[in-house]
């Protein structure tokens, strides 16, 4: 392609380097001999590997569908699983290699980079970290008082706009629905994403008044962009020791905003259930996982906060959680 570059970046602690520059990634100074991640963007990986169709299973269809009834996403693994298909319902398709180290991306001629970026710093990009061996959960994440903060929930539960709101007050976003843990041994730690938080239109409007208040990824797409290191907020950078971890409860009237303490055995459960692409995971895999977050729940404090069913009392949600995050590492200034 004539607009080709080496462009390297660094995602949730790899080094990426891509045949073009991502849009919403900042390029490292120069590009790296050494990455841990290849992407080849609108580049088929068939030609060269000759990957016929007919010799792929399909191994998962999303449950969520267009208007004319087609499954959002499907996924094949060809016949000696070393590659998986990702298909799109608008016609976007990714490759991932079994050991998530090259990643292949095109796009119809509807579509265009930056339409098919936000499927790859999102879902495509969580499913490669798995194929890496890292568990992610299906979360946000800011840093509060030098650790990571992380936010678990469904679609739909918050999880952005809660970072979002935190955002605005101060403190920095490390990863947007996908929170990518390593261990150690010291502990846990989350690895920073990349600089913007994807938000749907109400929670624009809810954060700042007007639901077009952010410019849309693209013109085709529904989620606004808030790019961090403008209006205020700021992208952390550094990988943090995890200090807490709150499940996204439902929605309540008056006593709401509150936080509960949640048993190490219902936090394991809840975030087994949530952790990112759970459902292509074999049984080695999953085995692996759930001693991973059997730690986990042993070692970080986990706690189910229930917002507000009131939008208007988002700055509140913020309150209780930096109260309640005090209270778990620093007592004494959380009584104050």
């Amino acid at each position: 392609m004539s607009n080709e570059v080496d462009s390297t970046h660094t995602v949730f602690g790899l080094k990426v380097r891509s045949n073009l520059a991502v849009p919403g990634l900042v390029p490292l100074g120069s590009p790296s001999d050494a990455a841990d991640v290849e992407l080849h963007l609108g580049v088929s990986p068939s030609s060269k590997r000759g990957i016929p169709a007919d010799s792929e299973d399909l191994t998962y269809t999303s449950s969520y569908t267009d208007e004319s009834g087609n499954p959002a996403l499907r996924i094949w693994k060809n016949a000696d699983g070393s590659f998986l298909r990702l298909a799109y319902y608008d016609g976007v398709q990714f490759w991932l290699e079994r050991e998530g180290k090259s990643l292949w991306a095109v796009w119809p001629a509807a579509s265009t980079l930056e339409d098919t970026t936000s499927y790859l710093l999102g879902p495509v990009f969580g499913l490669l970290l798995r194929l890496r061996g890292v568990t992610c959960l299906h979360a946000s994440a800011v840093s509060i008082e030098n650790r990571s903060v992380v936010f678990v929930g469904a679609e739909g539960a918050g999880k952005s706009t809660t970072a979002a709101a935190l955002a605005r007050q101060g403190f920095g976003v490390i990863s947007d629905d996908v929170a990518a843990l390593v261990e150690s041994p010291d502990g846990f730690r989350v690895m920073p994403a990349y600089p913007h938080l994807c938000l749907w239109q109400d929670s624009v409007e809810m954060l700042y008044g007007s639901s077009e208040a952010l410019p849309r990824f693209s013109t085709g797409w529904e989620k606004h962009r808030l790019a961090l290191g403008n209006q205020g907020t700021r992208f952390e950078n550094r990988s943090l020791p995890l200090g807490a971890i709150y499940l996204l409860g439902d929605r309540r009237p008056d006593q709401a905003p509150f936080v509960e303490e949640v048993r190490p055995k219902a936090g394991l459960l809840s975030l087994v259930a949530d952790t990112f692409a759970n459902k292509i995971l074999d049984r080695e895999m999953r085995a692996r996982e759930f001693a991973v977050l059997a730690r986990l729940v042993t070692t970080v404090p986990i706690r189910r906060i229930h917002p507000h069913k009131d939008p208007d009392r988002l700055e509140e949600l913020c309150t209780v959680i930096h109260k309640d995050f005090a209270s778990l590492h620093n007592p004494t200034s959380a009584r104050l």
